[in-house]
């Protein structure tokens, strides 16, 4: 059986045409065979031994196969001879003979077609297997999804596949996936990409094909208490409290509240944006029970006077935008890691001095790593040299945490600073629930969406020493007296209204 294949070998290499195709579709098959293997038995794990498994040595393999028949034609122009007569003098005429089935020439090409269209079948469905892990969206283009690869490691979503929320189901997402990836090959050859990469929020899937699948809106109800810990810039990082109960249902028709309110069946909130960027909101309306619409309008100049590219219905990712993908601020970075405990909140002035050390403009990744290590070590070396000296392996813990921090955030090839990509949980600056909860969208009688903040949660304490701040009795003598009893107030109307 091997001698037939040689000999089969040997009459298909009719020239240096025919022998490079031998060469490449044998060499390729076997390389493939033996990688898959390694893969098999864990030897090879590196992602990049993917894209050569399943993408290089096919495409070996297939010019491999298309010389063969190139070679052949050319030759038969060479020689002037006939393809029977080349036939006969490569494989002798023994081999042409017809029989039952066919001749063995026609056997042996018609099994070894069978094999190659069955190894191009696998290595087919392989290498769409293999595309879609979340390894090779993060790794295959390593300086251009370095930075999402980096912060998806580290998201609530870490376990699910990329192709989740940007590929959808069926033949039809998965073709636009594939001619999507195609420019984006092309984008990357030839240095057409911006910087920093446009968030994709024209072409996710919508939220019902891919967040609702896991997070129901029907099933979103009562209220979540929720801590943000930060810590103060004063010598001692005091430990300050802002505490909420968060309204995470939907609310009704009826009862207009709840923070899921907007996404929920029986409701609808429409808006457009500037650019279709979904920041600076143009008009914004929700769904009335008799069916119209209220509108409420923009006055901000960045807003008047602008055009709707397209109308949006509201779902999750109007808020939750970073899901996935979240870049730090660098303040409430380095408060995650003092709450974490890998920052010693026991050295003096830590958390100042490690805004400072990682919020410096700096040149180069280079730069910023020595940058911040010169910082932190300066300071302590000028302010505290006892301390400088007695605790150097804890000053170097806290100056390898602050350059992940820098490393996780800041991605200089890319042009990733801090807030290029901003969430819109909550409301930072103007972003976020204030796009739209703000005294500038009025309607026709010039009222307001309501930026009430118990709309959404109530506050049981504001940047305090104590967590539950506005749950204890009010201070009478306080300037914020009132507003205390407002908000306690507040908490237990809302505490029973949500009960049974």
């Amino acid at each position: 059986m091997f001698g037939r294949y040689l000999n089969f070998v040997r009459g298909v290499a009719t020239n240096w045409w025919g022998r490079l195709g031998v060469i490449l579709t044998t060499s390729s098959f076997v390389c493939m065979v033996v990688m898959e293997l390694a893969r098999l038995v864990g030897l090879i794990t590196s992602s990049y031994a993917g894209l050569v498994s399943y993408m290089v040595f096919p495409a070996l393999f297939i010019l491999g196969l298309l010389l063969i028949p190139i070679g052949w034609r050319r030759l038969r122009k060479q020689t002037g001879k006939s393809s029977r007569e080349l036939r006969e003098s490569k494989f002798g005429k023994e081999f042409g003979v017809a029989s039952f089935g066919g001749s063995r020439l026609f056997r042996t090409v018609a099994v070894l077609s069978v094999v190659n269209i069955v190894f191009l079948l696998i290595v087919s469905s392989r290498m769409f297997a293999f595309m879609d892990t979340a390894e090779f969206c993060g790794t295959a283009c390593h300086s251009v999804m370095n930075p999402e690869w980096v912060t998806y490691q580290q998201s609530p979503h870490a376990r699910v596949d990329c192709v989740q929320c940007h590929v959808g189901e069926g033949a039809e997402a998965l073709v636009d996936s594939k001619l999507n990836g195609l420019w984006q090959i092309a984008s990357v050859t030839f240095d057409l990409l911006e910087r920093p990469i446009p968030t994709p929020v024209h072409q996710l899937r919508p939220a019902r094909q891919t967040c609702e699948k896991c997070h129901w809106p029907d099933k979103f109800y009562g209220h979540r208490l929720k801590t943000i810990t930060r810590y103060g810039h004063d010598s001692a990082s005091i430990r300050l409290y802002t505490t909420l109960s968060l309204k995470v249902d939907a609310g009704t028709i009826q009862r207009r509240g709840g923070i899921h309110w907007h996404i929920a069946q029986e409701n609808e909130v429409r808006y457009a944006s500037v650019e279709d960027k979904r920041e600076k909101i143009i008009w914004a309306e929700v769904l009335r029970p008799d069916g119209s619409y209220h509108r409420y309008t923009s006055t901000d100049d960045a807003a008047i006077g602008r055009d709707a590219l397209s109308v949006r219905t509201m779902d999750c990712v109007d808020c939750h935008n970073r899901a996935t993908h979240i870049y730090e601020l660098p303040d409430r970075a380095i408060d995650d890691r003092i709450q974490k405990g890998v920052l010693d909140r026991s050295l003096p002035f830590l958390k100042r001095e490690a805004l400072h050390a990682v919020s410096a403009g700096y040149v180069s990744r280079e730069a910023a790593m020595e940058g911040i290590a010169n910082h932190i070590h300066g300071f302590y070396q000028r302010h505290y040299p006892d301390l400088a000296r007695s605790r150097v392996m804890t000053l170097d813990s806290v100056i390898t945490v602050l350059q992940g921090i820098y490393n996780r955030n800041i991605h200089p090839g890319m042009k990733i600073e801090w807030r290029t990509y901003p969430s819109h949980i909550g409301h930072v600056g103007e972003g976020g629930c204030f796009r739209c909860h703000n005294p500038r969208m009025v309607d026709e009688n010039r009222s307001a969406i309501s930026s009430d903040c118990a709309l959404c949660h109530s506050m049981l304490s504001n940047g305090h020493d104590d967590p539950f701040q506005y749950l204890r009795p009010a201070d009478t003598l306080s300037p914020d007296y009132q507003m205390h009893l407002y908000l306690q107030q507040e908490f237990m109307t809302s505490s029973k209204s949500n009960g049974p």
